[in-house]
């Protein structure tokens, strides 16, 4: 438990929001490619 909470503080640090971080876990417990994290485009 201690690795995940690790990881979940760290992508906060780096700016990721709530959703983005929720579907980067179920992506890895999952499989599923529609919760694969996208790049976002420069503005």
């Amino acid at each position: 438990m201690a690795e995940a909470s690790r990881i979940i503080l760290a992508l906060r640090a780096a700016g990721w929001d709530e959703k983005a971080i929720n579907d980067f876990i179920l992506y890895i417990e999952t499989g599923d490619e529609k919760y694969m994290p996208k790049k976002k485009e420069k503005e």
